[in-house]
């Protein structure tokens, strides 16, 4: 479907995806200056009152550069929330978002017809992420906008089927904006994405390694070290299944080939599950596709690299095009 203004002027079909701890605006203005949506999840924001500090920062910059740059301006922008009862900032934080009327909300663990509906009310729009089929009908039938199906090796919080699977169910009926994510590393995975039906590409894990990253240089390296083998599934530490690094898990004095199961019902984003290493700052996530990392860069560079490997990719696709039909 035709992507709605403002999020038609992009450089990349990307969003960068929301990182806890890792995402904050340094990144996120540098996602947007460079042409892709950069985003972060409101509980990143820390007291609470700084949540309010961050959305003025980033609208500021980003409007300083659009006045600056108006044949380029910057992409929009998405805060994520966590919709699940251990959420007691939820109302709060979205108070704050309708202040400075986000344009785009990402919601996770949980779909609510009145956060819909209070984004609808200031303009913005809705994003929620889901593993299945069934989680995507519910979510639109609550009222988001758009999916973002999480396929298998996706960093953090994933699930575990084949994007080839989940993206032919969900466009069976839904028509909407999605934005595919699992191990998306590289600008071809771009294309793959959108020739799956997928109107954006949600990346996270290359973000990690960037300069405007805020994120221990020991993990940067890790991203860039890694290969998909290095990722381990579980869902110890938040309650929630979730990919993680291996060399994370090991430092924790853990054994990622024998970690016990942790119980559903008892959800903590921020505990570290059974263990005293806390996710996701001495746990790491990661998703599967790191290998295409080669190098801790700029914002800027990395967004370089993805487009001229999405452009290499869509000439190198039509060339095989042309050799079938010929």
């Amino acid at each position: 479907m035709p992507l709605p203004a403002p999020f038609d002027r992009l450089r990349l079909p990307v969003i960068g995806s929301p990182l806890f701890i890792i995402s904050g605006p340094e990144l996120v203005i540098a996602q947007c200056k460079a042409g892709v949506i950069g985003s972060f999840p409101a509980l990143n924001a820390r007291p609470s009152g700084v949540l309010d500090e961050w959305l003025h920062q980033i609208t500021e910059e980003l409007a300083a550069h659009n006045r600056a740059n108006p044949d380029r301006p910057a992409a929009p922008y998405a805060v994520n929330q966590i919709v699940h009862k251990s959420n007691n900032r939820l109302e709060e934080d979205m108070e704050v978002c309708a202040k400075w009327q986000v344009p785009m909300t990402i919601t996770s663990l949980g779909a609510r017809e009145d956060i819909n509906q209070a984004v609808h009310k200031w303009g913005g729009i809705v994003l929620h992420d889901v593993i299945n089929d069934r989680f995507a009908h519910k979510a639109i039938e609550k009222g988001a906008d758009g999916l973002i199906p999480v396929a298998a090796g996706a960093g953090g919080h994933a699930g575990t089927l084949s994007p080839f699977a989940l993206m032919q169910e969900i466009r069976g009926w839904f028509s909407g904006l999605v934005a595919l994510s699992g191990s998306i590393a590289c600008g071809r995975s771009i294309l793959a994405a959108q020739a799956m039906g997928a109107d954006f590409a949600y990346i996270g894990s290359p973000w990690i390694a960037t300069t405007e990253a805020n994120a221990q240089q020991a993990y940067k390296d890790a991203i860039v070290a890694g290969s998909a083998g290095d990722i381990v599934y579980s869902n110890l530490f938040t309650g929630v299944h979730g990919n993680y690094l291996r060399p994370s898990i090991v430092a924790a004095g853990l054994d990622p080939d024998n970690l016990p199961v942790s119980d559903p019902t008892q959800m903590n984003f921020g505990s570290g599950g059974n263990t005293d290493a806390k996710a996701w700052k001495d746990i790491w996530g990661s998703g599967q596709g790191i290998g295409a990392v080669t190098a801790v860069e700029s914002v800027e560079q990395r967004v370089d690299r993805l487009e001229a490997e999405y452009d290499q990719a869509r000439i190198e696709l039509a060339a095989k095009a042309r050799l079938t039909l010929a």
